[in-house]
């Protein structure tokens, strides 16, 4: 089999966060624009590991979609199939913060260029020469989307690609939890790598519990391995040969944006440069890679925004030599 181009390429939303930045002068409440997108951000958080990466996805004809667009060349992500529509908005997601970094959204999406991306508008070779496709749940809230996105994943992991997925559950993005379970499904089938937020898990399975939720998923969709993230209380992995706890490294979060995102890059990023398999992922071949994705978490959320938080390798290494 040849060599692969790309480390991880990556498929879904790219668009703009309006995050709270305190009041004007005048008492009105300010927003910075800052560039973000879940499975962006897994991209662009590679770049910054070393991994070498792409974007698949599109952005409306605006101000925001040109600006993203830039963020990401001169991130060094590849966008040779990031595709501008002329007839549709970039989606606009205002975030207001809480405490600790917990974030609120109001998403502005209905009709947005992301949603707008075709099956026939896939580049298949970029999809044929990489090693990782890690796409999102977000993805599949309406056509034609749904099915450009799994038309990708049928098309990589038929080239030999591994399958990562991202559990994005925003309740305000579907018509209810049943529409989200339902459509997930002929996704999380074709998954070989899935992270879901303890949140996100129990609504998928029904289950609180991290460990039921995580064997309820390896159950049902036969993963490689399922990560789930447990915020102040680090992250857990199941793979099907064992399974592994990792604590959080402790935080000033200011803002949780990308947290996630950071962490499965990393995740992913240390699976790669160790040479193992998914296929032969253990508890004791994952707790290694949990610590390092929890010290990258730890570092963005100390900071504003997403990409703008992404942690460099450097400083992910010294987060793990403080502790």
């Amino acid at each position: 089999m040849k060599q692969k181009q790309f480390d991880i390429t990556t498929l879904g939303e790219l668009l703009i966060d309006f995050t709270e930045a305190g009041n004007s002068p005048s008492g009105m409440l300010m927003f910075e624009r800052n560039p973000g997108g879940a499975v962006a951000n897994v991209a662009a958080a590679g770049v910054r590991f070393g991994l070498k990466t792409a974007f698949i996805g599109k952005v409306g004809d605006d101000m925001h979609g040109q600006f993203l667009r830039n963020t990401l060349i001169n991130s060094g992500v590849d966008t040779r199939n990031l595709l501008t529509d002329a007839d549709s908005f970039t989606t606009l997601a205002f975030v207001a913060l809480g405490e600790g970094g917990e974030r609120e959204f109001s998403f502005y999406r209905r009709h947005s260029a992301d949603l707008r991306l075709r099956a026939e508008e896939l580049d298949e070779t970029l999809l044929e020469d990489t090693k990782i496709l890690h796409v999102g749940t977000l993805s599949l809230t309406s056509e034609p989307a749904r099915g450009a996105t799994l038309r990708a994943v049928a098309a990589a992991k038929a080239a030999g690609a591994t399958i990562s997925c991202d559990v994005n559950y925003r309740d305000t993005l579907w018509d209810g939890a049943d529409k989200f379970r339902l459509r997930s499904r002929a996704l999380l089938r074709e998954t070989d790598l899935l992270k879901a937020s303890i949140e996100e898990a129990e609504v998928l399975t029904g289950e609180s519990d991290y460990r039921r939720a995580a064997a309820a998923l390896m159950d049902e969709y036969n993963l490689c391995a399922v990560a789930v993230t447990l915020g102040e209380r680090g992250a857990y992995a199941l793979t099907r040969q064992g399974d592994a706890l990792s604590p959080a490294f402790t935080a000033a979060a200011v803002d949780t944006s990308a947290a996630g995102d950071t962490f499965w890059s990393a995740f992913l990023y240390s699976l790669l440069t160790s040479g193992v398999a998914p296929t032969d992922l253990d508890g004791d071949t994952a707790a290694p890679f949990l610590t390092f994705a929890n010290a990258a978490a730890s570092v963005c959320v100390e900071r504003r925004g997403a990409m703008p938080a992404l942690p460099s390798l450097e400083e992910v290494k010294e987060r793990m030599k403080r502790g």
